[in-house]
């Protein structure tokens, strides 16, 4: 069984990822803060991280940014989750080094696919 690590401030958005992907039978961690996130992705080390961009404390950009400098973390898949959907946010987020973008709020077929697309380590 995966595990994804869902890091979001919003409880809503956060109780709708968590229902749709253990109804899956996904296996979830949850985070509210960047910081957080960041934390828990070291102790537990999930098969894939769901990052909300716009965060308290730091934001998802530089939550990744953490990720991918630690050895022990560098190589988990992380997508953007964001309703950030102007197209120089988008060129930002896919700059920052996400591995894939899925807007909000949330389409499930394509949020599902996003997902078995990253587990299965295709990009995009």
């Amino acid at each position: 069984m995966s595990t994804i690590l869902i890091v979001e401030d919003n409880e809503k958005n956060m109780k709708l990822a968590r229902d749709v992907l253990q109804v899956r039978g996904y296996a979830t961690l949850e985070a509210t803060t960047g910081e957080e996130g960041v934390r828990l992705a070291r102790e537990r080390r999930p098969d894939l991280v769901l990052m909300d961009i716009q965060l308290p404390g730091i934001s998802g950009i530089e939550a990744l940014r953490q990720l991918r400098a630690d050895p022990a973390t560098s190589a988990i898949p992380v997508l953007a989750v964001t309703a950030s959907v102007m197209e120089q946010d988008r060129r930002q987020i896919t700059a920052a080094g996400f591995d894939a973008y899925v807007g909000k709020p949330i389409n499930l077929k394509d949020f599902l696919e996003a997902v078995r697309r990253a587990l299965a380590g295709e990009r995009g």
